[in-house]
């Protein structure tokens, strides 16, 4: 049986990733649209970077996160001058690591979702004396909209899975920074198979109930696998 430690890491999980979730949303679709509307080097490149992360092994990328937010980081002496402290083993140093760790997971479906939709729609409301935001808001987005909500679920489930990334930026600090990953590890070296058994199967079922969703929307044509 759970107890509270790991149910307070279940909390934490929950309200890191659908905090997440929301930031990159409000990132990634503008982003996601800019992409998808250009072809030049610079979209290359900024696309690139984007999608670093997924073939960055996660160490790595919260190493060079936690040199940058510590006291000799340029973010560190950013959030230190402006009084926040240091972002490095709190809940706004994950948050921070999350976003740019999950961002192609959430650009990616979006920016298929808008490429699919084509130039042809956006041209009819410019016909019509639509301003671009306007059209993008009222045309674009939800034509998009399978789009956005496989970029939410998965945004959502990989922030849940992190491990590596949220380790080397918070650590392991209990109602801090000790989410479910690394509970289940602390539970392994303790030699708690039991409570890591609970922890992991309840992560196994939401990983499948998660695949399972994204499936039923790749066949109602909305998904960005295809």
């Amino acid at each position: 049986m759970p107890g509270p430690d790991d149910l307070q890491a279940i909390w934490l999980t929950l309200r890191l990733a659908l905090s997440t979730t929301l930031v990159l949303l409000l990132i990634a679709t503008p982003l996601a649209w800019w992409l998808s509307r250009r072809d030049d080097a610079k979209r290359r490149l900024i696309g690139t970077l984007v999608t670093l992360p997924l073939v960055l092994p996660p160490t790595v990328l919260g190493f060079y996160l936690l040199v940058a937010m510590g006291p000799q980081g340029w973010l560190g002496q950013f959030t230190s001058a402006m009084g926040w402290g240091l972002l490095s083993f709190s809940f706004g140093g994950l948050l921070l690591g999350s976003v740019v760790y999950s961002l192609p997971f959430a650009v990616m479906p979006l920016q298929r979702a808008f490429e699919a939709i084509g130039p042809r729609p956006m041209e009819v409301a410019a016909t019509l004396r639509q301003p671009p935001w306007r059209a993008f808001l009222r045309v674009a987005l939800p034509l998009a909209r399978p789009g956005l909500v496989s970029a939410a679920v998965l945004s959502f489930a990989h922030t849940v899975g992190e491990f590596g990334v949220v380790l080397m930026i918070g650590g392991n600090i209990p109602g801090r920074t000790q989410v479910i990953s690394t509970q289940i590890f602390g539970h392994v070296e303790a030699l708690d198979y039991a409570r890591a058994h609970w922890l992991a199967g309840g992560m196994l079922v939401f990983s499948f109930l998660t695949l399972l969703a994204l499936g039923l929307l790749q066949r109602r044509g909305g998904g960005w696998l295809r």
